[in-house]
Parts: C-alpha cells; structure tokens; sequence
C-alpha cells in the first residue's frame, strides 16, 4: 500500500468514528431529555379534589338568623370553603323536627333553653355548637304609648312554649305588672303568678302570632326575632325590654349530637363568630340584637 492509499484509508476510519461518536452522542442526549422532560400534565382546579367547597344546608329563622347567614353566604363562606344552602322556617317546631331527621345539617333559630326543653318533649339528642346573639325579648302595643297607660283587666298575650313563657313572664315581673314566687326563675309559668293588682288577662299564644295579636291584646311579651320579622323595632318600639347583660337566652347553632366537630361546622361556627359577623350585627340592628361572642 502505497502512502497515498494509506493516507485515504485512515482518513475513511477518522469519518467512521465520528460518524459513531456523533450517533452515540445524539443517543444519550435524546436519553437525557425524554428522562429529565416527561410529559407536562395540565394543572387541574383545586377545588376539584381536596379544595372541594363543603355543602351545608342549614334551617334558620327568616330575622335575624337568616339576614346573618345570608351574609355570610355572600361575604365570607365560598372563601372559607362552605358552600351554604338556606332553609326558611316561620315556626319554633319544624327545624328541629328536621334536623333530627337529617335533612339539614344544622339550625339557627333557638336558645339552649328552648332546646333542651325541646329535647326531653320530643327524646332528641340536639346540641349547641355556638351562641352567636340575643334578641332581647320586649313588650309591645299598638294601642298604648307606656306601660303606665295599662288599664285593669287588660290582655297580655306572651308565648306558649315553656321556656319562653317563663322569659315573658318574668319580664312583666321586672315592670311591676305582677309578681312571681320566688325562687322561680325563667322556669315562672301563670301557676306562679302570686299577686296580679290589676287583674291582667295572661294569653299564650304561638310565639310566631304575637306580633299578629297586637290588634287584639294592650301589650303582647314578643321575641326578638318575630318582632323584627314584624317591622318592629326592639331598640325604638319597646315599651320595655329584656337586658343583654348576664342573659341566658343566647341564640346558638344547633346541631345533632356528634357532629359539633364536623369540618363544615367547625368552619361555620369561626364564621358566625368572627369580627364581621359582630360588625354586621351591630350595624344592622342597632341594639335590637346583640353580639353574644
């Protein structure tokens, strides 16, 4: 072989090896990319998978209670991850009725009294999960200006349900329009009245058709919430009303027992007793309901 031939063959072996070198080099940079690259899967909506908003249904009393979810419905729920579904009731039997059912998660319209009385006459098993506020319980006329105005044998309607008639009647008790045993408590039915100077006709009535007797009665003994309901306004048409102070009536949210801890309920409760629940409270009601937290 001659040096020329020599010469051409090397060179032929240099191109081979590079032409290898340059295939292996592309092998393991391919390599490199489909592991360090793998397919990009688009991103899916949170709330989708752990980030689902939590459905509650809850029971409430159109005013205040429903007023209040509704602004937290609106302001604060989808936020905190609730998603609220409201549940009107014009009567004091129903949502609990239902809620022991299960057909709502939880109510807002009672006082613990109201519901452990409620409780022992129906055997359920309900529980308060939250005080939120007062309704301070008042009485009302469309026919005096003063408690001093009432005439003897005057109609008093207050609410037929234990607990709230015992309020009633303690209220008038407070305004020296009769008195009770002592030692009677909220627990006062009209059996405890001990002296009644000017013969006054005690009504009970369904609490919800109280602010309704007021064309029939000289005073009526009305909660909160009905006279709100009613277009009165506790703080400006009273012509007395319970004290927020030391008051055991607080409305709460109420639900079955076991479920006080349900994620949902946990959540609810922080919102209905958060710093803008209490803003919204007092801004809307001037008085006539009072923050309990």
């Amino acid at each position: 072989m001659n040096f020329e031939s020599h010469f051409q063959h090397s060179n032929n072996k240099i191109k081979l090896i590079i032409v290898l070198a340059t295939i292996l080099l592309l092998s393991l940079v391919l390599t490199a990319c489909s592991t360090n690259n793998p397919t990009v899967v688009p991103e899916t909506d949170s709330k989708s998978q752990d980030g689902q908003l939590i459905k509650l249904k809850i029971g409430v009393s159109p005013v205040p209670h429903g007023d209040i979810i509704k602004f937290i419905q609106e302001n604060l729920a989808p936020q905190a991850g609730l998603n609220l579904e409201i549940v009107e009731f014009t009567d004091y039997v129903q949502p609990n009725l239902v809620l022991s059912e299960g057909t709502i998660d939880a109510n807002f319209f009672q006082h613990v009294p109201y519901l452990e009385d409620f409780n022992k006459e129906h055997n359920l098993n309900l529980v308060s999960a939250a005080a939120v506020h007062i309704e301070p319980l008042g009485i009302y006329s469309k026919s005096i200006k003063s408690l001093d105005e009432i005439s003897d044998g005057a109609v008093v309607g207050i609410p037929n349900d234990a607990t709230n008639a015992g309020r009633a009647l303690n209220l008038l008790a407070l305004n020296q329009l009769l008195t009770l045993k002592e030692g009677v408590g909220f627990s006062a039915t009209v059996n405890d009245i001990i002296s009644n100077p000017k013969n006054l006709k005690i009504t009970e009535l369904e609490a919800a058709q109280l602010v309704r007797s007021l064309d029939d009665t000289t005073i009526s003994v009305i909660n909160g919430n009905y006279a709100l309901e009613g277009n009165l306004n506790p703080s400006q048409d009273a012509l007395a009303l319970e004290s927020g102070e030391n008051n055991p009536y607080a409305n709460i949210l109420a639900v079955n027992s076991g479920h006080e801890n349900d994620e949902g309920i946990k959540i609810l409760v922080r919102l209905l007793t958060s710093p803008e629940v209490k803003a919204f409270i007092e801004k809307k009601y001037s008085g006539s309901v009072i923050p309990a937290f």
